[in-house]
């Protein structure tokens, strides 16, 4: 047989009591307070390794996409600078210039009418003092 559970023994009753902690006074623990401040600096010692850490880091991956971007537009301008110079090559070709000069009409020059301004002369050395030459105008166009 089963007996039934009955509340034995007196039940607890709890009452609210004001507590006036006005009055009291907290006392200044200066070990604590060392401790406190050692762990500040060392916390903020810390904060400033990992943001060093952190900073660098990231100054690498923004520097090697400088990189990457320099190293294409010189590739680009070498590959311009490729047709600059095949099309330099072809313009400077003789025949194509005395192709063009033939279909112009003109003719090959004469003797003393070639000035070849690459070399430079005792003369050409010393300041000359520029002039103005009259062209002569046919009237008759």
């Amino acid at each position: 047989m089963r007996r039934k559970r009955s509340w034995t023994g007196t039940p607890e009753i709890y009452f609210a009591k004001p507590i006036d902690n006005s009055r009291l006074v907290k006392v200044e623990d200066p070990q604590r307070s060392r401790e406190m401040k050692q762990f500040g600096v060392a916390l903020g010692c810390l904060f400033l390794l990992v943001m060093t850490f952190a900073w660098q880091h990231f100054k690498a991956i923004e520097y090697g996409y400088k990189i990457e971007t320099l190293r294409a537009q010189r590739d680009g301008l070498a590959e311009m600078n490729r047709a600059l110079r095949l099309e330099e090559a072809s313009l400077r070709d003789p025949e194509r210039i005395d192709a063009l000069a033939r279909k112009l009409g003109l003719q090959s020059p004469q003797a003393g009418q070639v000035m070849h301004m690459d070399t430079v002369s005792p003369e050409a050395a010393t300041p000359v003092l520029a002039s103005v030459t009259p062209v002569p105008m046919d009237s008759a166009r």
